[in-house]
């Protein structure tokens, strides 16, 4: 037998056209967007989504870190509520849907709810966290991290920008820090369950012609901070010999790490991102290099073990060269999995709506990492051109961002209990 609310959709343009609304704050230079958590930008488009809120009959409160909520009543008073979001900043040359479709695609759940006149027992909250992608105040998904107590609030307030600006000030000067405690464990019911929509921000999904991916899991990470010392020499007149060369030493354990990665595929990933080169002179031998390791992996024994083979192999190039080194470890997130019956939902959900469908890892950290360690959670993924993300030509389909928020609908509907 069908229920009422099985075939109910979205509406996919209304969402649609809040997603390019939004898009017009903080726009960046080729058409994508900069609105870098708790600038002028973040603030504006924070205000446009209260309005929108406010309009969808929600109440918004804002808590210590700045993450908004916005509650709409279930019909049981005591039931814990249902969290659906992610977060509306962007990286400096960012795109307009990752993150966005999340916060939006669940307003539009909300939209519809209303339109149709159904009910839930579960109250449910649209979330935006604050400083999810932390390219302004280190590291990322900060608020997310307070709220499950993996960060203490201190913590946070103090880290600064590139300008020495500290993320509790710039929180109190754009007039986003609340009296919500941020902290779970410092007031406020563990939700009964947490969504997050976004788009993959990888190609696998767009590759095999799929219209969502389930999230199972979420890989961990270890971002290693490497110090190679060598001596700084004329690059004419220094034999081959006799050079201590800090950049080669960095060279050879960029391939290392590339090797690690392949060793271990098909899950695996490794790249060296951010390099300081010293003096960074072109006829000058570098001294040191300063340089990050970024490895990914779903299985913790896994990422482990490419962690001990990094260190190991660089340990042995740099002995082998005659540098020292010394290797820092600045950020480690463990490898998660989603909560099955949650899972469940999100895979029957695609199912019953015929949308093509499967199985997938998250290669990214989202905010939904740090709430599955306090209460259910899971995520929906859409697919975007080319895999491209954190690129201001970063784009999705209209078909795309209403399949998401279908599937996101009736996962929701199955958790808050249709009444």
């Amino acid at each position: 037998m069908t229920a009422p609310t099985d075939n109910m959709r979205a509406d996919g343009a209304r969402l649609w056209n809040s997603l390019m609304e939004m898009a017009k704050i903080g726009p960046g230079l080729r058409g994508g967007n900069n609105r870098q958590a708790l600038t002028d930008a973040d603030a504006e488009g924070r205000r446009l989504f209260a309005r929108w809120c406010a309009e969808a009959g929600l109440a918004v409160s804002v808590d210590a870190m700045g993450t908004m909520f916005a509650r709409r009543e279930g019909t049981d008073a005591e039931a814990a509520p249902v969290l659906i979001g992610s977060h509306l900043d962007t990286q400096p040359t960012g795109g307009k849907f990752d993150g966005v479709l999340g916060v939006l695609g669940a307003l539009e759940v909300v939209r519809t709810l209303n339109d149709l006149g159904i009910r839930t027992r579960h109250p449910v909250e649209v979330v935006n966290w604050t400083n999810e992608e932390g390219t302004r105040f280190a590291p990322a998904m900060v608020a997310s991290a307070v709220y499950a107590g993996v960060m203490s609030l201190q913590d946070a307030y103090a880290a600064t920008d590139a300008a020495g600006l500290t993320l509790g000030a710039e929180l109190e000067r754009i007039g986003f820090r609340g009296e919500r405690p941020a902290e779970l464990a410092a007031g406020g019911p563990v939700p009964h369950a947490y969504f997050e929509l976004h788009i993959e921000q990888g190609p696998i999904l767009e590759a095999e012609g799929l219209d969502i991916g389930v999230v199972t899991h979420g890989q961990g990470t270890r971002w290693l901070q490497v110090t190679l010392t060598g001596r700084e020499a004329h690059t004419g007149s220094t034999p081959m010999p006799r050079r201590l060369n800090a950049g080669l030493g960095m060279a050879r354990v960029t391939e290392l790490v590339d090797a690690v990665a392949w060793k271990h595929a098909p899950l695996a990933v490794g790249a060296v991102g951010h390099v300081e080169v010293y003096p960074n002179s072109r006829n000058i031998i570098a001294g040191r290099a300063v340089f990050t390791i970024d490895i990914r992996h779903p299985e913790l024994a896994t990422l482990d073990a490419m962690d001990r083979e990094i260190r190991a192999g660089a340990a042995e190039i740099a002995a082998r060269m005659g540098l020292g080194i010394a290797i820092e470890e600045v950020n480690a997130f463990d490898p998660v999995t989603f909560d099955p019956v949650l899972v469940g939902h999100v895979r029957a959900a695609a199912e019953r709506l015929g949308y093509r469908h499967r199985d997938i890892v998250s290669g990214a950290g989202h905010d939904a990492c740090w709430v599955n360690k306090v209460a259910p959670a899971a995520m929906i993924f859409c697919p975007c051109v080319e895999g491209l993300s954190h690129n201001e030509d970063e784009t999705i389909t209209p078909e795309w961002a209403k399949a998401g928020a279908d599937v996101l609908l009736h996962a929701v509907l199955a958790t808050a209990e249709a009444v």
